[in-house]
């Protein structure tokens, strides 16, 4: 298995699609959107307007995030921003560690087929290696601290603790937020 992860550009369009969008394209399913837009426009975006919305961010000169490839086929998806462009950044929830301008990877999607193979630590090392070719200082995650349990497949897409710790991210702050029953924490990777 070769996985290569790339930007969600405009040209991959179609198969960020096929990671975020539904099978009857009038629903008015997450599209990622749900943390990236503040809750008033997510309500008004309904149905092909998701979709249409996801499209004009991967015209945008940083990519809304990446895909993950195996071979020619589209295998999964991480969502990176700056945080101050995401919600995110009025959190009440997840705190600010310091004044740094991170970075946030807060959605991470495999296929069904293709998961239980180490797609999301691709998806998120490429996730980080998108951050720092745009200039990221840092970067955080803000994932599920399970301490090894299961994780309802509703709620993994924040990701656990333990894969960010696969890819070298460290604990840096505990949060008020929990998902899926489990508490979140703030995870960090600095790239100075």
């Amino acid at each position: 298995m070769t996985i290569e992860v790339r930007p969600a550009t405009t040209a991959r369009f179609d198969d960020l699609a096929t990671m975020l969008g539904p099978k009857n394209p009038d629903s008015s399913v997450c599209w990622c959107l749900s943390h990236r837009v503040d809750s008033k426009t997510n309500r008004e975006l309904i149905g092909r307007a998701r979709g249409e919305y996801v499209k004009q961010l991967t015209r945008r000169a940083v990519a809304p995030g990446v895909l993950a490839y195996d071979d020619a086929e589209v295998v999964g998806w991480a969502a990176v921003a700056p945080r101050s462009e995401l919600p995110l950044a009025r959190s009440t929830k997840i705190p600010h560690v310091d004044d740094l301008p991170v970075w946030s990877v807060w959605c991470i999607r495999v296929r069904p087929g293709h998961r239980g193979r180490g797609i999301s630590l691709h998806l998120l090392t490429g996730a980080v290696a998108y951050a720092r070719s745009h200039g990221a200082p840092a970067v955080e995650g803000y994932p599920v601290d399970n301490r090894g349990k299961k994780v309802d497949l509703t709620r993994a897409y924040v990701g656990t603790r333990k894969l960010f710790e696969e890819a070298g991210f460290t604990k840096a702050a505990d949060t008020n937020a929990v998902s899926g029953g489990f508490p979140r924490v703030v995870m960090r990777l600095d790239l100075r």
